[in-house]
């Protein structure tokens, strides 16, 4: 009989703006259940979860507070780590974004990218919503508003790193060609056509002067990585790279079947700025990101920003685990 290929899940990272919701539940439940499962079938899996501790949003937050960035994250991780045992949760990794392990990952990261040719300094202009912590176009809004979180996104200006989404045009095509990449077959699709359409080269720092809660860049300080691009690299820091002293990820990326899950709005970034991400800096594609809906309340996406959520907390009290 052949020996089992080593599994890797891992979740989205949650911000840790506000207490958890049960549309977070959800992501975590699921990823428990297939977790649990390849154990069952006798597979070594590495189940990592985890929390993004950085971006405009939490600095906000925490300056409402009173309190300085890192108390503020540190209360708010430690509930959605308290999760573990009201939803009986068996990760292996609860990582932080705020590690410095993490933010090491990141730099690292961030020179691999230099060293392929894929940064460079501009001068830009745009409509950013702090709630997505992404910029937004006109034909991203309703209303002038964004649609998740029902905000008018701000006009930025400003001098930022760019990376060179557009030099991965035909690899990603490639890459979302393949129908096992994308779970539903309609989110592949979405994806595919996005690319097709024609990429645009993103912004990836923000002016410390203006956001100075984030992972500075490396070489200058006047710059911090944008929170987006810093959290994604979680799903390799996790594993210990880019050392990997215990050859975790060498094991599980590298050698084993990685999977993410993720929510339904997060296509772009998962499915087509990671895996540019990740092409760029030399290392292995994730083989299938499986994409969720939301938990509705009140006929609109669930989140902290709005405040229409669900405590699991409450739930877990009500009717127990199992259900």
């Amino acid at each position: 009989m052949s020996e089992k290929k080593p599994r890797y899940i891992t979740t989205t990272l949650p911000y840790v703006n506000a207490s958890p919701h049960m549309g977070h539940a959800l992501e975590f439940v699921q990823a428990d259940t297939l977790a649990r499962y390849w154990r069952l079938m006798g597979h070594e899996v590495f189940f990592n979860m985890g929390v993004d501790e950085h971006g405009q949003k939490i600095a906000r937050k925490a300056d409402e507070a009173g309190v300085s960035r890192q108390e503020y994250v540190d209360k708010y991780a430690a509930e959605f780590n308290t999760l573990k045992e009201a939803l009986n949760l068996s990760h292996d990794s609860f990582i932080r974004t705020t590690n410095p392990a993490h933010k090491s990952a990141v730099q690292h990261m961030w020179q691999l990218w230099e060293q392929s040719g894929d940064v460079y300094k501009k001068k830009y202009k745009g409509l950013y919503c702090v709630g997505c912590e992404s910029f937004k176009t006109e034909s991203d809004l309703i209303d002038g508003k964004c649609p998740d979180h029902l905000i008018e996104p701000e006009e930025i200006e400003e001098e930022n790193y760019f990376f060179k989404l557009s030099n991965y045009q035909s690899y990603l095509e490639e890459y979302l060609s393949k129908e096992e990449v994308i779970v539903p077959e309609f989110r592949r699709q979405e994806a595919l056509e996005f690319v097709k359409k024609g990429l645009d080269d993103i912004s990836i720092s923000r002016e410390k002067s203006r956001m100075d809660w984030g992972v500075e860049v490396p070489g200058d300080d006047d710059h911090v990585v944008y929170v987006w691009f810093d959290a994604l690299i979680n799903y390799v820091s996790c594993l210990g790279w880019p050392e990997d002293t215990e050859g975790t990820f060498a094991k599980f990326w590298e050698g084993g079947s990685t999977l993410q899950l993720a929510g339904k709005d997060q296509v772009r970034f998962q499915s087509i700025i990671w895996q540019a991400m990740l092409k760029s800096a030399g290392v292995k594609a994730t083989d299938q990101v499986f994409y969720h809906g939301f938990i509705n309340s009140g006929g609109q996406k669930m989140s902290k920003s709005i405040g229409n959520v669900i405590d699991p907390y409450e739930m877990v009290e009500r009717y127990g685990t199992d259900a």
